[in-house]
């Protein structure tokens, strides 16, 4: 198979780290290489992949702290959202596509759970499931945590882009290990999730307050 994809637990709070990689072209990139860079370029000498980018879904400690580690490691520049509170290589900004090899990611700015925040979906060419990776927007059966009323408006208006834009058969890989699994796909978050299941902005602001609630009620952790 040419194309690589791996999930890597790295630490932290259950955080995933991701590497993808043409192996024909013997180039890849990191996403989100927190708490044990080293493993995910381990992962990457492995599979003979030179990481040519590493990448934040944002710019929260949890995600962006093995950034440097990372960086001295494979000489590869660091790539996240506008507001980003780290130092960046480059500023990925709504639309572009970052590349590796024959294969890229595009980049979709999905703020809600902080400003920066972004996610990536592969591009066809990987494949015909075509992957994203959603960071903490949105986990199996749970979406990101926000600060205020506002912050969740702006979360339930990034997740409804998602919806609308992204294919049901798209697999879905989250930043932490939430969930019953550790992922998932657009079209069964679409059915399955209780806040992706809200008919409108005020039953997500509802639930989100009342998430400790429904959780004890339908016996989720």
């Amino acid at each position: 198979m040419r194309f690589i994809f791996e999930q890597v637990r790295v630490g932290g709070d259950r955080n995933f780290g991701y590497l993808l990689g043409d192996r024909e072209a013997g180039k890849g990139i990191l996403v989100d290489p927190s708490y044990d860079p080293d493993l995910l370029v381990a992962r990457a000498e492995a599979q003979g992949l030179r990481i040519t980018a590493i990448l934040n879904t944002h710019g929260h400690p949890d995600h962006s702290n093995g950034n440097a580690r990372a960086k001295v490691l494979t000489g590869a520049p660091v790539a996240g959202g506008p507001g980003h509170p780290g130092p960046l290589d480059q500023v990925l900004l709504d639309g572009e596509r970052v590349a590796f090899g024959g294969f890229g990611v595009q980049v979709w700015r999905v703020p809600g759970h902080c400003p920066d925040h972004l996610a990536f979906l592969t591009e066809p060419s990987a494949g015909p499931l075509r992957a994203g990776l959603t960071g903490d927007l949105l986990f199996v059966g749970k979406v990101g945590g926000t600060g205020s009323d506002a912050d969740a408006r702006t979360e339930w208006e990034s997740l409804q882009r998602l919806l609308a834009d992204w294919p049901d058969h798209a697999t879905l890989w989250p930043g932490h290990d939430y969930g019953a699994r550790p992922s998932s796909t657009i079209g069964w978050e679409r059915a399955a999730n209780p806040f992706l299941l809200c008919p409108d902005v005020a039953a997500f602001i509802r639930l989100k307050a009342e998430w400790a609630g429904f959780k004890a009620q339908h016996g989720l952790k």
